[in-house]
């Protein structure tokens, strides 16, 4: 196996640097992660990318995503993306942990195996705890369990080994927290009974959230570009309405609009569609559904409720950390129903400062890494020290 690599001995895309480091070429602020870290094992086949954004908080949590890029260059930045978008779910989560993703590059479908797995698990143990791994698209519980035969620092294992099992469980419960707090704050009732949903992806997660909203009442209407996972859905729920794509989702006549697949969901034009078509809020459960700065306020000015992604999809980080310590499925599941609370306090502090939500979560996240950080550079006795 090769040894581990940082970023700086690659020749990333041109301004990549500036995002690891903190200045972008322009003279920007960057992202100013800690530590990229590049794994390639040739036996194996393995091209995986750590990124570790923050540590203020604790070690720094976070999914492996298994996925076919379509370069190296947009594998590094998915997850510089991923990693960042960590940093602020976990803190803004009340966990003492920090931010960090990973990237395995391949089809999950025809690439992995088990020595991929194990030759990547042997990445994640030489980083001594930095990050602890999880699951994410493309990878699994049972990919978790094989990549735990090489290292410790890895959750959402099966309950059989001692784990946490599928985090999508409460990824989806606590979209549906946020998704109540949402009809809180824009219909005065914490249901969504009678209300138009439409969910854009029903795979890890969308297909529990469809559950939540059918047995809340709510009128669901779904797509999904896999016809397994749709005929799933249907299976479960035939009352559930299915069109094309999510063009046709668009159009719909939503109440509310659940994007739940992969990021970047909201673009310009989806939400232009979205205020054209007469949809009041946005909640799902994907990761960096703003496909560029400006998109908050954009749907803002539309008069859109955008419930931040990285809040109310905090659920499933919240359980697999729980199993750090000995997991609890009710203690977990206590700890995601806050996110009810936390989405309504994001929305009043957003009203009070005249700024999207999405500012006011950040500020908030921000708020306590920054304090926390603070707080740790007080000296502790070793045997105090975390």
């Amino acid at each position: 196996m090769t040894d581990v690599q940082t970023a700086a001995t690659t020749h990333p895309a041109p301004g990549v640097l500036g995002r690891i480091f903190g200045n972008s070429q322009d003279g920007a602020t960057g992202d100013g992660h800690e530590q990229v870290v590049l794994c390639h094992d040739r036996s194996s086949g393995l091209k995986a990318i750590i990124a570790i954004h923050s540590t203020a908080l604790g070690p720094a949590l976070g999914g492996t995503r298994f996925f076919p890029y379509a370069s190296e260059e947009a594998a590094l930045e998915d997850a510089l993306n991923l990693s960042r978008g960590m940093s602020y779910k976990n803190a803004l989560a009340g966990l003492d942990l920090g931010g960090g993703k990973a990237v395995i590059i391949g089809d999950p479908n025809r690439d992995k195996n088990e020595a991929m797995l194990r030759a990547y698990g042997r990445f994640v143990e030489s980083l001594r705890g930095r990050y602890i791994t999880a699951c994410d698209v493309g990878t699994y519980v049972q990919d978790m369990d094989v990549v735990a035969r090489e290292t410790e620092f890895v959750t959402g294992r099966s309950p059989e080994n001692g784990g946490a099992g599928d985090s999508s469980i409460l990824t989806a419960f606590g979209v549906f927290q946020g998704m109540r707090a949402s009809a809180q704050a824009r219909w005065g009732q914490p249901t969504l009974r009678g209300k138009r949903v439409g969910v854009a992806g029903v795979g890890k997660v969308g297909h529990y959230l469809v559950g939540h909203l059918v047995a809340d009442g709510a009128v669901v209407v779904v797509t999904d570009p896999f016809e397994a996972a749709v005929n799933r859905v249907r299976a479960a729920h035939p009352e559930v309405e299915v069109v094309a794509d999510t063009a046709a989702l668009l159009q719909a006549k939503l109440d509310v609009y659940a994007p739940c697949a992969l990021g970047g969901a909201l673009t310009d034009d989806t939400v232009a569609a979205l205020g054209e078509f007469g949809t009041s809020v946005v909640c799902g459960a994907a990761n960096n559904q703003l496909a560029h700065p400006g998109v908050e306020k954009d749907l803002a000015d539309r008069g859109l409720l955008y419930a931040p992604d990285y809040l109310v999809n905090s659920g499933g980080v919240i359980q697999v950390a729980d199993e750090i310590d000995g997991f609890n499925f009710e203690r977990a599941k206590n700890k995601a129903t806050k996110i009810f609370d936390t989405t309504l306090e994001i929305f009043t502090r957003a009203a009070a400062d005249g700024v999207p939500p999405a500012v006011a979560a950040d500020r908030l996240a921000e708020k306590r890494m920054r304090e926390i950080s603070a707080l740790r550079s007080v000296l502790l006795p070793a045997a105090r020290r975390a």
